[in-house]
């Protein structure tokens, strides 16, 4: 089963997230629980708990159909152990967020060294922060987001997100999510070569990890690692990826969420999606 849903608003509480989702087809949605520009947000209150945990069960959505985002602000791997620890205390909060509205995955990016510390130095230091803020939270998985390679981000290659994976003590607790967009700045052909790209992330990652998507096309040209976003068939990678992607056995029953550029058409871009999903 493919769950195909968009990154939605949850404006007004998160509450709200799911009816946005039904409303536009979704089968899978994205959301923040807080404000994803700010270092501290209000705790949730019950009954936000409550009626995000009734919308979901009015709409269908289960645990393995919801990937919520973590702020921007968080770099768990940042060389200076005061920012470090700030990004880990907000990563924590984040976790405990998902707990409470009985959600089983957040999406993080993994960090950005800054040219300041190595590459494996900065690795280390994600998957140490991971395995601390795993420690301190019980039954939600800590899910790396693949990047573009822009800046000093890390997490651009298969290899990284494996090496990070590998540092982490509870594997049932780790995973991924591949952002179609990213892996194509990042210099994965997917538009020409979607099963080697998919059979080296087997490889070097592997299935079992894959806990959610995001399919976004591409404004950046192959390999030009730029985080740019654009609307299903209008960028660089084209329908044709999307539609193999829809039909591949191998990823089922995860959240594969629009972060597309015009929210106006993710109920065009879902009916799509779905189509092809139920051709198969």
């Amino acid at each position: 089963m493919k769950y195909i849903g968009a990154h939605v608003s949850a404006a007004g509480g998160v509450e709200n997230a799911p009816i946005r989702a039904h409303e536009i087809g979704a089968t899978a949605f994205a959301l923040f629980t807080k404000n994803q520009r700010q270092w501290v947000a209000k705790p949730l209150t019950q009954k936000s708990i409550d009626e995000f945990k009734s919308n979901c069960e009015k709409y269908g959505y289960g645990s393995n159909q919801i990937l919520p985002h973590d702020s921007y602000l968080i770099n768990l791997g940042h060389p200076d152990l005061d920012k470090r620890q700030k990004s880990l205390d907000a990563f924590i909060d984040e976790l405990q967020r998902c707990q409470q509205l009985g959600i089983d995955r957040l999406n993080f990016h993994p960090g950005s060294h800054l040219r300041e510390i190595s590459e494996q130095q900065c690795m280390d230091l994600i998957a140490e922060s991971v395995n601390f803020a795993l420690e301190q939270t019980q039954g939600v998985i800590a899910v790396l987001e693949n990047t573009a390679g822009q800046g000093s981000n890390l997490g651009y290659r298969h290899e990284q997100l494996a090496y990070i994976i590998d540092k982490v003590e509870d594997k049932s607790r780790i995973g991924v999510c591949i952002d179609t967009c990213h892996a194509y700045a990042a210099g994965y052909d997917l538009k020409n070569d979607y099963e080697g790209v998919m059979s080296d992330f087997e490889n070097v990652v592997g299935f079992q990890y894959l806990k959610g998507m995001h399919l976004n096309d591409s404004k950046a040209k192959l390999g030009q690692k730029l985080d740019r976003h654009h609307s299903l068939g209008q960028g660089e990678i084209g329908w044709d990826m999307f539609k193999q992607l829809m039909q591949d056995p191998r990823i089922d029953n995860i959240p594969m969420t629009l972060e597309t550029i015009d929210p106006s058409i993710w109920a065009d871009e879902i009916k799509q999606l779905k189509c092809w999903a139920n051709a198969v």
